[in-house]
């Protein structure tokens, strides 16, 4: 997180900021109930829902045009039970980021982008052992796919960390 300070556009006050980052902790799929589910899982990078659909985290990277920096967005995606598996197989071998990417599924609707990211087409790449991997958008003309593509203003990121701190507010 940036030590900055910004002026929010949705309250006017001064923030800290702005993040250079947003999270979602599970995919849009999972449910709380599922945690007592002995076929369900999540953890801090992999889920498994009833033993049937599989998710692994992954980064969404927006460069920013004026800093240099990156904004990222770290999201789920859908894998297949083979991708998944070759996944979990390769997670702490030294070299892995030589695998092919994984096609998969965006797994988490982003708030403030329209039509909604859920589902969007991706591809999955891995990264040395201890970094996530990178999430590659299928390029559309959809907004997320543009702005990894084109990249970010600070106004923007400004207006997207204005839009989620006030939507994680209680």
């Amino acid at each position: 997180m940036s030590t900055d300070q910004f002026a929010c556009g949705t309250c006017g006050a001064m923030h800290s900021g702005p993040p250079l980052s947003f999270a979602a902790p599970a995919p849009d799929f999972w449910l709380p109930e599922m945690a007592d589910d002995d076929a369900c899982l999540l953890d801090s990078d992999l889920c498994v829902i009833s033993g049937e659909r599989f998710f692994i985290r992954g980064l969404i990277e927006l460069p920013i045009w004026e800093t240099g920096e990156t904004f990222t967005w770290s999201m789920w995606v859908s894998l297949s039970r083979p991708n998944f598996t070759r996944a979990v197989d390769v997670w702490e071998h030294p070299g892995r980021e030589s695998e092919p990417p994984y096609f998969g599924w965006l797994s988490n609707a982003i708030a403030g982008y329209e039509p909604t990211t859920l589902n969007l087409k991706t591809n999955v790449h891995t990264r040395p052992v201890g970094q996530l991997p990178y999430i590659e958008l299928e390029p559309t003309v959809h907004p997320l796919a543009v702005d990894q593509r084109a990249g970010l203003t600070m106004d923007r990121v400004r207006e997207i960390a204005a839009f989620h701190l006030h939507r994680l507010d209680p």
